[in-house]
């Protein structure tokens, strides 16, 4: 907060979704504010907001102004020089779904105003998810990403969840047991508050291996379950994208 943005660089357009409003508006603008929406951030400038969707495999970057003439760790789609530094947006997936807004307020972004409530609010109660996954015939790990149902989890949080909780992320959320309901509760709350605190203060360039180390499914194919006997293996249908325990996450009725 407080600092300006001097230069901006766009280097894929198909990620500026505001194309009557280009990113040269937020020069000469200080940071009056930050603020996070699910998987989305949003810079307040002075009344004129930056809102970065980070999709699938987005990142954000930062470089010390020292720093300034070393190369991104990651190819950069769009960079914001300040006056202390560089904060680059970067995209690692197979395709591009990292999304950059100039809007006169968050909920201008189309996919922040339909955005369900935030996973990680000490407010979300175990009834609140109840009344969500009743009657939902849809697989546990596409729920729990359901921007729309429940705000800011992605691809890696869900499979860790769904460890924590021991359910499989192919069971149906119509067929969980109020016990399973509750379980599912905890681990989400549990999981995701255990992951902000890790993190912070952690540089940002130290952010992605930081988080990566902690997994302790998700991106360990082939490994032992770190609490069981079992082997992690991918989730069936996501072509690698998730992994579970099948000896510990069992479908309601106690099959694996």
């Amino acid at each position: 907060v407080g600092h300006i943005v001097r230069e901006v660089d766009l280097v894929e357009g198909r990620a500026l979704k505001t194309r009557a409003r280009p990113l040269t508006e937020l020069i000469g603008r200080p940071v009056t504010g930050a603020t996070r929406h699910g998987k989305h951030l949003d810079l307040d400038l002075d009344g004129v907001h930056l809102g970065i969707g980070f999709g699938r495999a987005g990142w954000a970057t930062w470089r010390e102004s020292s720093d300034a003439d070393v190369e991104a760790p990651a190819p950069e789609i769009a960079r914001f020089v300040f006056d202390h530094g560089i904060l680059g947006i970067t995209d690692a997936g197979d395709w591009l779904s990292v999304q950059l807004h100039v809007v006169d307020a968050p909920d201008d972004v189309p996919a922040v105003a339909k955005l369900g409530p935030d996973a990680i609010d000490p407010g979300y109660s175990r009834e609140m998810l109840a009344e969500v996954v009743r009657g939902r015939r849809k697989q546990l790990k596409a729920l729990l990403q359901e921007q729309e149902t429940l705000a800011g989890i992605g691809n890696a949080y869900s499979d860790e969840i769904l460890y924590a909780a021991r359910l499989s992320p192919v069971a149906h959320a119509s067929a969980l047991s109020e016990d399973d309901i509750t379980r599912l509760h905890l681990a989400l709350h549990d999981t995701l508050t255990a992951a902000v605190l890790a993190r912070r203060g952690v540089p940002i360039s130290e952010q992605k291996a930081a988080k990566v180390a902690s997994m302790r499914v998700h991106g360990r194919t082939g490994e032992p379950c770190p609490e069981g006997d079992g082997v992690i293996e991918d989730i069936p249908g996501t072509k690698g994208a998730g992994q579970w325990c099948p000896s510990c996450q069992v479908l309601p009725d106690g099959s694996a």
